[in-house]
C-alpha cells in the first residue's frame, strides 16, 4: 500500500507511514449519486452561512452579542463544511485517496477543531437565552459584545490547545501495520486502531474529547433550559410566556440538528456492533455536513429579528437602485 520509514532511532518499533489510505465511501453502493448530494449540501451550506455572516454584517439592528455568537456559529459552520467536504469530493470523485502523514492530521485537526466550536458556540447561546429570560434586567449589563468576544477568545485558545494535544498524540503512534482509515476523513478513532504500539491513552484522550466537548456543553444546555422552563412557568400572562418561549425555538432547533445524530451515531456504535460499516460512515457523515447546512436556514425562517433585517436591507438597497436611477435619468434630460 504506502512507504513506511523509521522515523526514531532510539526506538526502533515507532514506524510512521508517509501515506494513508481513506477507504472513505468505496464499498457503498451509488456512491456517485452521494458526491452529487455532497456538492449541493456545500453549495447550500457556502451560501447560506455566508448569507448570514453578510445579513449580521450589514444590518445595525443586529451588532449585538448574541449576534456576534451566530456570525461565530455561521463561521464555524462554513470553515468546518469547507475542511471536510472539498477534501472528501477530492480523494473520491478523483480518486486521492492516498493522504500523506502531515495532510492527514491536518485534516483531523481542523474537522474536530471547527466541530468542537460549534458545539460550544451553541453552549453561548445557551447562555444568552438563560440571561434573557431568568435576569431580563441584568441581561445588556452581562452579556456584552466585549464579554461575547472574550468568550468566543476562550473557545479558540481552548479547543486549538485539546486538539493540538489529541494530533500530537497520533504522532507518537507507530503504524507496522494497515494504513487503511476506515473513515471519508482522517477520523481519531479508526486511525488510533491502526496504532501497533500501547494506544490506551489514545483511547482515553477521545473519550475524554467527547465528553468534554460534545456531551458536557450538551448537559449544560438541558440544564439552562430546565432553569428557563421553571422561570417560564412563574409567568402569569400568557403573552410573555409564549413571546419568550418563541426567542427559544431557533435555538433549540439547531441544538436538536447538532446534536441528537451525532449523540445517536455514537451510542448505536457503542451498544452494538452489529451494524453495517457503510451505513455507519453514511450515517457519520450526514451528521457532520447537515447541520452546518441546516442552520443559516433556520436562522432565517424562524428569527423574527433576522427576517426584519433582511428585509430592511431589501428596501435600502431597492431604495438605493431607484436613486441611482433618478440620477442617471436627470442627468440625461
Amino acid at each position: 500500500m504506502s512507504s513506511v520509514h523509521s522515523d526514531s532511532s532510539v526506538n526502533s518499533t515507532f514506524v510512521r507511514p508517509a501515506t494513508f489510505f481513506i477507504n472513505g465511501f468505496l464499498n457503498v453502493p451509488h456512491a456517485k449519486y452521494y458526491y452529487v448530494f455532497l456538492s449541493l449540501v456545500y453549495a447550500v451550506t457556502v451560501f447560506g452561512n455566508s448569507f448570514i455572516m453578510c445579513v449580521i454584517y450589514l444590518a445595525r439592528r443586529l451588532h449585538t452579542a448574541k449576534y456576534i455568537a451566530v456570525f461565530h456559529l455561521a463561521f464555524s459552520d462554513l470553515c468546518g463544511s469547507s475542511a471536510l467536504i472539498p477534501k472528501l469530493l477530492d480523494m473520491f470523485l478523483f480518486e486521492h485517496q492516498y493522504i500523506s502523514f502531515e495532510d492527514c492530521l491536518t485534516n483531523m485537526f481542523f474537522v474536530f477543531h471547527f466541530m468542537n466550536l460549534q458545539s460550544l458556540t451553541l453552549l453561548s447561546l445557551a447562555y444568552d437565552r438563560l440571561i434573557a429570560i431568568c435576569f431580563p434586567l441584568k441581561y445588556h449589563f452581562i452579556i456584552t459584545k466585549r464579554f461575547m468576544c472574550l468568550i468566543i477568545a476562550f473557545m479558540w485558545i481552548f479547543s486549538v490547545t485539546i486538539f493540538a494535544v489529541l494530533v500530537g498524540l497520533v504522532t507518537r503512534l507507530s503504524f507496522c501495520g494497515s494504513t487503511v482509515v476506515n473513515s471519508y476523513f482522517c477520523d481519531h478513532g479508526p486511525m488510533h486502531r491502526l496504532g501497533c504500539s500501547d494506544n490506551s491513552i489514545h483511547l482515553m484522550m477521545g473519550r475524554m474529547c467527547f465528553g468534554l466537548l460534545i456531551c458536557l456543553p450538551l448537559v449544560l444546555i438541558i440544564l439552562s433550559y430546565f432553569c428557563i422552563t421553571l422561570v417560564l412557568f412563574k409567568i402569569s400572562q400568557n403573552v410573555d410566556r409564549t413571546k419568550a418561549m418563541k426567542t427559544c425555538t431557533s435555538h433549540l432547533l439547531l441544538v436538536a440538528i447538532f446534536y441528537i445524530p451525532l449523540l445517536s451515531n455514537n451510542i448505536a456504535a457503542a451498544l452494538t456492533s452489529s451494524i453495517h460499516p457503510n451505513v455507519r460512515i453514511i450515517n457519520n457523515s450526514l451528521a457532520q455536513i447537515m447541520p452546518p447546512m441546516l442552520i443559516p436556514i433556520i436562522y432565517t425562517l424562524k428569527t423574527d429579528e433576522v427576517k426584519r433585517s433582511i428585509k430592511d436591507l431589501n428596501k435600502r438597497n431597492k431604495t438605493k437602485i431607484t436613486k441611482e436611477e433618478n440620477i442617471k435619468y436627470r442627468r440625461k434630460n
